[in-house]
């Protein structure tokens, strides 16, 4: 699908999965099982979606996925034997290589992201895709560095930190828009700097939803994640992009929706529906 200047591709990094109650914070299991059935260990399959933006000349990709260094034991804890989110692998099926991307914007942080954006060489851990600039928002690089208690352990240094020690990073302000026809749009609740890219179009934008609406399942505002640092300013964050999304006739790119990658919206009686699913 073409949006604004760019021919839109999503790009599977594979499947794994997550605690249903943590996903949903306190909606109670009797209606969240309604959209998203959960297994026996009540796990839900969580999807790591990317996105790649073409224009014949430039290739973006927002967000990576996990990557392949997770841990034997995170494989494990995941369930992610059968992910295979290398960047070849994945980017392969749309018929590009890792050196073909020539810029990389991550959401943020967290090792489910950004994993992707780095590869070990030697036991090393080396920019991914070697002839891309990362964008990252200033204050999710700070807090990265620094993390509570309560994030440390999505951080993990090798999936970031070599970007900046091999001069490949960039650190971005709100307001900062560093590539043209794109739009930075920067939420607090989830985690401090998420940043989501807006694809601009006349007739329907595309929106990057990362962390802020993981799923078609999270579109009901009190309907937050337990991993969601801030949930009373995520919802308004939520409210207010669902506000301008609808009016404005935006397209939601759901990073984590196993089943409906890119969807419309339409009013319904209490919260804003799915209205058209698209595959890009």
């Amino acid at each position: 699908m073409r949006i604004g200047r760019f021919e839109c591709k999503s790009v599977d990094f594979g499947v794994f999965r997550l605690d249903g109650g943590a996903m949903f914070g306190v909606v109670p299991k009797v209606l969240w099982e309604k959209r998203i059935q959960p297994n026996k260990l009540n796990q839900i399959p969580m999807a790591t979606n990317g996105l790649v933006l073409s224009d014949g000349d430039e290739h973006i990709l927002v967000d990576t996925g996990m990557g392949t260094k997770l841990p034997e034991k995170e494989k494990k804890i995941y369930d992610v034997a059968e992910l295979d989110a290398s960047p070849e692998t994945a980017l392969a099926k749309i018929g590009l290589a890792p050196g073909d991307i020539t810029a990389v914007i991550l959401s943020h942080f967290h090792f489910d992201h950004c994993g992707g954006s780095t590869k070990l060489d030697g036991g090393r851990a080396v920019p991914a895709f070697e002839n891309a600039t990362y964008y990252i928002q200033k204050a999710q690089w700070e807090i990265a560095l620094n993390p509570g208690p309560r994030e440390a352990s999505s951080f993990v240094l090798d999936n970031f930190k070599p970007l900046e020690d091999a001069g490949a990073l960039k650190l971005l302000e709100p307001g900062d828009n560093p590539i043209d026809g794109i739009e930075i749009i920067v939420t607090n609740g989830h985690t401090l700097g998420q940043q989501h890219v807006l694809v601009k179009d006349d007739d329907s934008p595309l929106f990057f939803c990362a962390d802020l609406i993981p799923t078609s399942g999270h579109l009901p505002i009190p309907w937050v994640m337990a991993y969601d640092n801030e949930p009373l300013a995520i919802m308004d964050e939520k409210e207010a992009i669902l506000k301008r999304a609808l009016s404005e006739n935006w397209l939601l790119f759901l990073e984590h929706d196993a089943s409906n990658h890119t969807i419309s919206l339409k009013a319904g009686k209490k919260n804003l529906e799915v209205n058209e699913i698209i595959i890009l």
